[in-house]
């Protein structure tokens, strides 16, 4: 599986080094350096990109910027990254630094091998791939470098790329997605196991692809419906169809052994600094939600008890809370911590999301309700109720066998008046928040989607926060300003000052969202 691929290029180097033995006429191959393969095989290098790709904006990143940008989580000492102290250009370069040098430059080798190679069941996941890295990237930092990228060592290619607009980086997403589905139709499974997150399944592929193509399309609604609906028309038109079951989830299986664990549950294992944001808490407590029990955890203080801990407070005012405040669920940690108290025990083996049935189903019932993609308002009730049952079935899926939710919890669930699903706008805050609550661990994603909706409203800058209101972006990388600074200053006079509060191009038109509340979205109001 995903270790035996890290493993193998490094095993074949070294049995390379005992070929060699003491025969002098092989002396000069010394001089190529085995630890530094000139070429790596797509296979391993796809895995490995994988990984690091999910690992950077499903693990180190959330846990340190977007989770208290979106506020599933709070801070319970050392509360300075939920303050927007530490959310400043050195404390997120190092994801935009190593996104670069690190998978998106990997992804990018191997679309340029299986490209020459007429490789489609590569090439076209690697397309995936690079474009979810990027649409990262660009929904974190705005104008970033893509059509120059990536090319340092290609001779005569430019060490200073310039930065691209972010609505041109979008429109080159759509043509990219739309590539990668028409190439798989009738690929060769060429990746296999290489694969972790689909085993190579072309067909498994394609949901993706277009399904990825349908959240960037309704991300751009704001600023551009027309080219919104067109996207969105494309993706669920598309060949090989979405992701609308469980079944198609493209999730991605950490070994949890002890070297490639869940990032949730290295981290929470390991510092007991996080608690539940009471923006989630409040929420699934007032909805009877019965993800409640898989979120999170009872207080210490009150085994009976959930309560989550406001964002943006000062260490002064969390420390007081710290045994009665929610920690996450044990299903994300990993047995004994190395604080002390022991939570679950399988936390490390558990699946990342990374894009599910429950989004999608969510992404529909919008469509429909606004009458896009060529759907119907009718439509958007049943959209609405996949995309909450999906969400319900996903999680319980991997809950513990107490915690797991039963079809009549599920039919009882969907039958509340504050869940049955209403139709017009206020039908579109259903859906939004919905989609909220289930993109719980992916908080570049769940940010970016609040940023859009400013579902739900009760996300605004804590009362001892740095700023008066939610970030919006973050801030170009410091080695970018020394090395490429010609690059971020045109940046900078397209989009605005490189600061927190700047709205990207698909984020600077938020009266055209049927949900927005009006100037007080995300504005410290005291709460």
């Amino acid at each position: 599986m995903i270790t035996k691929n890290f493993l193998r290029v490094g095993s074949g180097v070294a049995l390379a080094l005992t070929a060699f033995g003491c025969n002098n006429d092989k002396l000069t191959s010394l001089n190529t350096n085995p630890n530094s393969p000139e070429d790596v095989p797509n296979g391993p290098l796809f895995t490995n990109a994988t990984r690091v790709t999910v690992a950077r904006w499903w693990g180190g990143i959330d846990l340190r910027t977007y989770e208290w940008a979106v506020q599933q989580l709070s801070e319970i000492q050392y509360t300075d990254e939920d303050r927007y102290v530490r959310m400043h250009a050195a404390d997120t370069e190092g994801s935009f630094n190593g996104a670069y040098s690190g998978e998106l430059k990997d992804l990018a080798q191997i679309i340029t091998k299986a490209e020459a190679a007429k490789d489609p069941g590569t090439y076209a996941p690697s397309l995936a791939m690079r474009t979810l890295g990027f649409s990262y990237v660009t929904d974190s930092w705005g104008d970033v470098p893509y059509s120059a990228a990536l090319q340092g060592d290609v001779v005569g290619s430019t060490l200073s790329p310039a930065y691209d607009k972010q609505q041109d980086i979008y429109t080159d997403f759509f043509a990219t997605l739309d590539k990668a589905a028409k190439d798989l139709v009738g690929a060769a499974n060429t990746l296999g196991s290489a694969d972790p997150i689909y085993a190579g399944n072309p067909a498994k592929w394609q949901k993706f692809i277009n399904s990825l193509r349908a959240r960037l399309a309704m991300r751009v609604v704001n600023v551009d419906a027309a080219l919104a609906n067109t996207q969105l028309t494309a993706a669920i038109n598309g060949a090989g169809g979405l992701i609308l079951t469980n079944a198609d989830n493209a999730n991605f299986p950490w070994p949890g052994d002890g070297v490639y664990n869940n990032p949730w549950s290295g981290n929470l294992g390991a510092r007991d600094d996080w608690r539940m944001s009471n923006r989630l808490i409040d929420l699934l407590n007032s909805l009877n939600d019965p993800r409640l029990a898989i979120y999170a955890q009872p207080t210490q203080a009150d085994p009976t008890k959930y309560a989550g801990s406001p964002n943006g407070i000062s260490n002064t005012k969390a420390v007081p809370l710290f045994n009665t405040t929610s920690r996450p669920g044990t299903v994300f940690y990993a047995g004994k911590t190395t604080y002390g108290p022991v939570f679950g025990g399988t936390g490390q083996r558990l699946p990342t999301f990374v894009l599910s049935a429950a989004e999608v189903n969510f992404i529909l019932a919008e469509a429909a309700e606004r009458g896009m993609g060529g759907l119907t308002p009718a439509q958007a009730a049943g959209y609405y109720t996949a995309g909450v049952t999906a969400s319900l079935q996903q999680w319980s899926a991997v809950a513990a066998t107490a915690q797991q939710i039963s079809a009549a919890a599920i039919t009882s669930y969907l039958a509340q008046p504050s869940v049955v699903y209403q139709g017009g706008v206020a039908g579109l805050r259903q859906i939004a928040q919905q989609r909220w609550i289930a993109l719980y661990t992916d908080g570049g994603n769940a940010w970016a989607e609040w940023r859009r909706t400013c579902i739900p409203t009760t996300v605004v800058a804590g009362v001892d926060a740095t700023l008066t209101t939610v970030p919006r972006r973050l801030e170009y990388a410091t080695l970018e300003n020394t090395v490429n600074a010609a690059s971020v200053s045109a940046a900078v006079s397209d989009q605005g000052a490189d600061n927190l509060t700047t709205r990207l191009w698909w984020d600077k038109n938020p009266t055209a969202a049927p949900t927005y509340p009006g100037a007080s979205c995300g504005v410290q109001n005291g709460t």
